[in-house]
């Protein structure tokens, strides 16, 4: 287990991320995604990621339900702020936002102390829980000034009440992000999709300001939506299909892990995990098979060689660590 900043805080390594299971994309009955979370408790994860966002709250009744029977101590939770669920009297399904859930609610955007307050009593009575460990602001993109205005206060608020033991920001971006480090008290930051084998804009600022502060970093998104699990014409990045430069090069760094004798996906999860700003990774999984898969990718060992021949042709920053670097500091 890692900590998280100074908060005390513990996350493992390898941590599940519960937007698969509040439908995304495509419907999931209630025995597989017991049967998924069960997995991952049985492969030592023990944190585990949801949002409101994710599902229309169905994510987090699903999670909470999962873990009942668990003892509270042995798991974190972490949820987020920023979307307030409101009930509506429309019909039809939530596909236009990712999720194959009735749309019975609408999701508006609230950074404001109450509405933080608010969406917080929703999602434990939803989770069924009477805390979680870390709050993060969720995609405050476009509503910066009322995030770290009045958000931002609202959680460092809970974190002194004991209401919360851990604050952050989770994004798909990193220049937000590091002013979220630079600028406030966050323990942690969750990003997503901006830190993997094809995108590496976090290591230019985020990562070494997290550093230097002694915030942690949760890395999302390691395969960039599907593209780096399965490299292949129709594979998506970012939620859509992949452009054809990033899909070559995609399929450039298989070939490598190809010839190394190894695999993308387990280079992937690697290359995150390897910065020392980073505590845990986090997988989004919608089955026990995925589950399985990707534990026994993160346990993998991947080659020295894979990573020199990656710099060498700059398909990776020398700057940028690796496993490897690890394993050449250790005294013999």
């Amino acid at each position: 287990m890692n900590p998280l900043g100074r908060s005390g805080v513990e996350v493992s390594a390898l941590s599940f991320g519960a937007a698969g299971i509040g439908n995304l994309y495509a419907e999931l009955g209630d025995e597989p995604v017991r049967a998924t979370v069960e997995a991952a408790w049985a492969v030592g994860m023990r944190y585990f990621d949801t949002a409101p966002h994710y599902g229309l709250g169905l994510s987090e009744r699903r999670l909470g339900s999962a873990l009942r029977e668990r003892p509270r101590s042995a798991y974190t939770v972490s949820t987020k702020v920023g979307r307030l669920l409101e009930p509506t009297d429309g019909g039809g399904d939530d596909l236009a936002n990712g999720f194959a859930v009735p749309a019975t609610h609408r999701r508006v955007w609230d950074f404001s102390a109450d509405g933080v307050r608010r969406s917080l009593e929703a999602s434990l009575e939803r989770l069924g829980l009477d805390r979680v460990d870390v709050v993060y602001l969720h995609d405050p993109d476009d509503h910066a000034e009322q995030a770290f205005h009045e958000g931002y206060p609202a959680l460092e608020k809970l974190r002194s009440e004991g209401v919360v033991r851990a604050i952050g920001a989770g994004m798909n971006q990193a220049e937000m992000l590091t002013r979220f480090v630079r600028d406030t008290d966050v323990d942690v930051v969750l990003c997503a999709g901006r830190y993997t084998l094809l995108d590496q804009q976090a290591l230019a600022e985020l990562l070494p300001a997290a550093r230097e502060r002694g915030t942690s970093v949760v890395i999302g998104g390691a395969f960039n939506s599907g593209l780096l699990a399965d490299p292949k014409p129709g594979a998506t990045y970012n939620y859509a299909e992949a452009p054809t430069e990033l899909l070559d090069r995609a399929l450039l760094l298989k070939a490598v892990a190809d010839r190394h004798g190894t695999t993308l996906r387990a280079a992937a999860l690697a290359f995150c995990a390897a910065h020392p700003a980073v505590a845990s990774v986090l997988v989004g999984v919608r089955s026990a098979a995925e589950v399985h898969d990707c534990a026994d990718q993160f346990a993998a060992t991947v080659p020295a060689a894979f990573w020199q021949e990656l710099r060498d042709t700059g398909l990776l920053p020398a700057d940028a660590p690796v496993p490897a670097d690890k394993l050449s500091q250790e005294p013999s």
